[in-house]
C-alpha cells in the first residue's frame, strides 16, 4: 500500500501522535503498557499498530525473552519519526490556538502564544526550548541499525552545516530541506508557501547519478564524510533547479564572482532534494567542544544566569580593539548582556582560518566582564548575501535566544562584482532587517563606525566626532592590515591586542616567510615546463624554503595514471594538483604547477584552495596556439587535426584565456631565463621572496 493511500486509513492525528510519541519514549514496553498508556483496549491499540505499520510510520519485529505474551517489539521508522516530529508540531498549534481562544474569552486580550503562520514556537520569548529535529536515543540506535540498510548520500561540508542547524532548531521553523513549492517561494518572496519569513533557500543538492537513483517517497540516509550517519529524510521533492534565476533573486545578480553564485553553478549539484529530516546524532567536532552550544543549550544558559535581554556580536574576522568598543557599546545602548556569536562554518574564501579567530577570540575575552558577556561557536555556512543573510542570521539568532542583533556596515557583503563595484550597498542590510524586524522578533542595533580619536586617546562613533577637523583621526583597514602583517611591520597596539596581533604573525607570518604556489598555465608546447622547471633552479639556488614542481606529464604519470583526457577527468586532475600545492603551501613550501589547466572555474577552484594558506600566483604563458603548432615535437597537434586525439585543447576542446593572472609571459622569441626572471621579479614585487 502507497504511503498517501496508508494515511487515509490511519486513526485520527491526535491518537497516532500519541502513538509514536510513546513508541519513541519506551518501545521496549509491552502491549499492555502501551494500550494504558493512550488509555485505549488492546483490540483498538492492535488496530493502531497495524494501521501505523501499513503506512511505514511503525516497525514489527520479534521480542526475546521468557515472556511469550510480549511476542512483538514495536520500533519508529525513520518515517514515523518525522510524522511524529510534523504531528508535534500540528499538536502544539492546536492547543496553542485553544488555549489563545480561551484566554481571550477571559481576559478579552489575545495570549500572544499562538504561533505565526502555524509554525510551533513552544513560547514566543528567548529562554523556552524550542524545537528540534532529533528522536529520542532510544530511538536513534534503532534508527541507526535501518538507516545502515538505505540508500546513503555523503554530504558536503555546506550541508553538513545546514544540517546540523537544522537538527538543533537553529533554522526552526524549518522541519528539513526545503520541498519545490517552499524553495520557489522563498527565492521570490523571501517567505516559506505559508508566508512565514524565511530568505534563504535551504536545499539538498545532489548529482543527477544519485537523483536517477531515488524516486520521491524513499528514504534515505544521509552521512558525514567519514560515512557516521547523521539523520535519515524522507524524499518528497526532486527537483532540477533555475540556477541563474536563484542567483539574481538570492544575491542580486548571476556574477560568477560572487563566492556563492560560484558554488552554485560550479560545485553545487544540478538536482535538489526536498523533505523531512529525522536527526539521529549531531556532527561530531573535535575542536573548542566546550565552546559549541545548540540553540537550546544558549537558552539554559541564559536561563540560568538571569539574562532577559542578549546582544548577539556576529563576526568572521579577528577581534581588534574597535570591535571590543563597539560591542561595549552596542550592550550599553540596549541595557542587554553581549554575546559573541563567531561564524566557524564555511566564510568567505581567503579569510582567517577559524583556529586562528577562535584562539584569537579566547585571548581578548577577559577583556570583558565574565558576568555580562558570553562566547559561543556558530557552525554556519555563510552565502555572502547581504541584505537577505542579515535577515536570516537574525532568525538563527532569534533562535539561539538572542533579543538584540549587532548588523554591521556592508553585513555578509561578498566584495566587488566582475565591474569593480559592491555587490551591496553600504546600508542595505541594515535597511532591510528594519523593514522586517518585528517579524523576525529581534532588535537591531546598528553598527558604527568606530575610530581613534588620538588627542583622546579612545575610540568615538565617526558620525559623532564633532571637533573632526580639529583632533587626529586614526584608522587602519583590513587591507592596510593585511599588508602590515605580510610585509612583518608594526601593528599599533591602539589599533588591536598584543595578543590577538601574536597569534595573527603566527597563522600569518610575513610573506618572505610563507609558503605560496606558482601556477602556469597555457596551451600544450607553450613552453610551461620549461619555464617551470628554470624558476624551480633559481628559488632552489635562494634557498630558504623547500621547491616542489608538480608538472603535468609528471602527475599523470604518478599521481592521475588512471584517468583519461575527458574533461571530467582533466578537471579532477587539476583538482588534484591543487590539493598537493595548498598542502605545500600550507606547511611553508613553494609549489609550482605547470599542466595545461585549459578551464577558467578549475583554476579558480585551485585558486581557492590555495588562498587558504598562503598567496597563489598565476602566469598565463601567452604562446599562440599557431607558435605551439609549429613547436610540435611530440606530433600531438597533427594527430588532433586528424582527428586521432580528441578533445585537445586549442583544437577540438576550448581554452579560457586567463583575464587577470598574475603575470602574462609571452616566449615567442624571448629566451627562457628571461621568461622565468619575469617571475622572479614578480614574486619579488609580491614581497614572496626577499628583495
Amino acid at each position: 500500500m502507497s504511503a498517501p493511500d496508508a494515511k487515509s486509513s490511519l486513526p485520527d492525528r491526535d491518537l497516532l501522535f500519541r502513538l509514536l510519541r510513546q513508541l519513541d519514549r519506551s518501545s521496549e514496553a509491552s502491549q499492555r503498557t502501551l494500550a494504558a498508556a493512550l488509555d485505549v483496549s488492546l483490540g483498538r491499540l492492535n488496530t493502531l499498530l497495524r494501521q501505523a505499520t501499513e503506512a511505514g510510520f511503525v516497525k514489527v519485529g520479534d521480542r526475546s525473552g521468557p515472556d511469550k505474551r510480549q511476542r512483538f517489539a514495536y520500533a519508529l521508522t525513520s518515517r514515523g519519526a518525522a510524522e511524529m516530529l510534523r504531528l508535534t508540531d500540528d499538536f502544539l498549534a492546536r492547543k496553542f490556538a485553544e488555549y489563545d481562544a480561551l484566554h481571550a474569552e477571559l481576559t478579552g486580550t489575545r495570549s500572544g502564544l499562538a504561533p505565526l503562520n502555524q509554525r510551533t514556537r513552544l513560547v514566543q520569548n528567548n529562554l523556552a526550548p524550542i524545537p528540534e529535529l532529533y528522536v529520542s536515543h532510544e530511538s536513534a540506535q534503532k534508527l541507526k541499525v535501518e538507516a545502515a540498510d538505505l540508500v546513503s548520500w555523503d554530504l558536503t561540508p555546506r550541508q553538513i552545516c545546514d544540517l546540523e542547524l537544522l537538527m538543533n532548531g537553529g533554522f526552526n521553523p524549518l522541519k528539513g530541506f526545503l520541498g519545490e513549492e517552499d524553495y520557489n517561494s522563498v527565492v521570490d518572496t523571501m517567505r516559506l508557501a505559508d508566508g512565514t519569513l524565511w530568505p534563504m533557500p535551504i536545499t539538498l543538492d545532489v548529482s543527477q547519478d544519485f537523483a536517477d537513483s531515488i524516486e520521491p517517497g524513499q528514504d534515505i540516509a544521509l552521512r558525514d564524510q567519514e560515512g557516521v550517519i547523521l539523520a535519515t529524510m524522507t524524499i518528497t521533492d526532486r527537483w532540477t533547479p533555475n540556477k541563474a534565476q536563484e542567483a539574481e533573486k538570492v544575491f542580486g545578480a548571476d556574477d560568477s564572482a560572487h563566492p556563492a553564485v560560484n558554488y552554485l553553478h560550479n560545485t553545487a549539484g544540478p538536482v535538489y532534494l526536498g523533505g523531512p529530516v529525522t536527526g539521529i546524532q549531531q556532527p561530531v567536532h573535535y575542536d573548542f567542544r566546550a565552546r559549541r552550544d545548540t540553540p537550546n543549550e544558549l537558552r539554559a544558559f541564559f536561563r540560568k544566569m538571569g539574562w532577559r535581554k542578549v546582544v548577539a556580536f556576529q563576526t568572521r574576522n579577528p577581534l581588534h580593539r574597535a570591535h571590543q568598543e563597539l560591542t561595549f557599546r552596542a550592550a550599553k545602548e540596549a541595557q542587554a548582556n553581549l554575546l559573541i556569536h563567531p561564524i566557524v562554518g564555511m566564510t568567505k574564501p581567503g579569510d582567517v582560518d577559524h583556529f586562528t579567530r577562535v584562539r584569537c577570540y579566547e585571548a581578548v575575552l577577559d577583556k570583558y566582564p565574565a558576568s555580562t558577556t558570553n562566547m559561543s561557536l556558530l557552525n554556519l555556512a555563510m552565502r555572502m548575501a547581504g541584505p537577505r543573510e542579515a535577515v536570516w542570521h537574525g532568525l538563527i539568532r532569534k533562535n539561539h535566544g538572542c533579543t538584540h542583533f549587532i548588523v554591521g556596515r556592508d553585513h555578509a557583503g561578498p566584495g566587488k562584482n566582475s565591474a569593480g563595484e559592491d555587490f551591496y550597498g553600504p546600508y542595505d542590510a541594515q535597511d532591510l532587517f528594519r523593514e522586517h524586524q518585528d517579524e523576525i522578533g529581534i532588535e537591531m542595533v546598528d553598527f558604527k563606525h568606530m575610530v581613534y580619536v588620538q588627542e583622546r586617546a579612545q575610540y568615538e562613533p565617526m558620525d559623532e566626532i564633532e571637533d573632526k577637523d580639529n583632533v587626529t583621526i586614526l584608522n587602519i583597514s583590513g587591507t592596510e592590515l593585511r599588508r602590515r602583517l605580510q610585509e612583518g611591520l608594526e601593528i599599533p597596539e591602539w589599533f588591536s591586542f598584543p595578543e590577538v596581533v601574536k597569534e595573527l604573525r603566527r597563522t600569518r607570518p610575513p610573506r618572505a616567510k610563507q609558503g605560496f604556489t606558482v601556477f602556469f598555465t597555457g596551451f600544450s608546447g607553450s613552453g610551461k615546463s620549461t619555464i617551470a622547471n628554470a624558476l624551480m633552479v633559481k628559488l632552489m639556488e635562494m634557498g630558504g624554503r623547500p621547491v616542489t614542481l608538480l608538472d603535468g606529464d609528471i602527475v599523470r604519470k604518478n599521481l592521475s595514471s588512471e584517468l583519461g583526457f575527458s574533461k571530467e577527468h582533466r578537471d579532477l586532475n587539476i583538482r588534484r594538483i591543487g590539493y598537493v600545492a595548498s598542502e605545500i603551501t600550507k606547511n611553508g613550501g613553494i609549489a609550482i604547477c605547470a599542466p595545461i589547466a585549459p578551464y577558467a572555474t578549475t583554476r579558480r577552484a585551485v585558486r581557492e584552495d590555495v588562498e587558504s594558506f598562503g598567496a597563489f600566483v598565476e602566469i598565463h604563458v601567452a604562446t599562440s596556439i599557431e607558435e605551439c603548432e609549429r613547436r610540435d615535437r611530440k606530433g600531438l597537434y597533427k594527430l588532433a587535426r586528424e582527428g586521432k586525439i580528441k578533445e585537445f585543447t586549442g583544437i577540438s576542446d576550448p581554452y579560457d584565456v586567463p583575464e587577470n593572472p598574475e603575470l602574462r609571459v609571452e616566449t615567442e622569441n624571448v629566451d627562457v631565463d628571461n621568461c622565468a626572471h619575469q617571475v622572479v621579479l614578480k614574486l619579488e614585487q609580491m614581497g614572496l621572496i626577499a628583495g
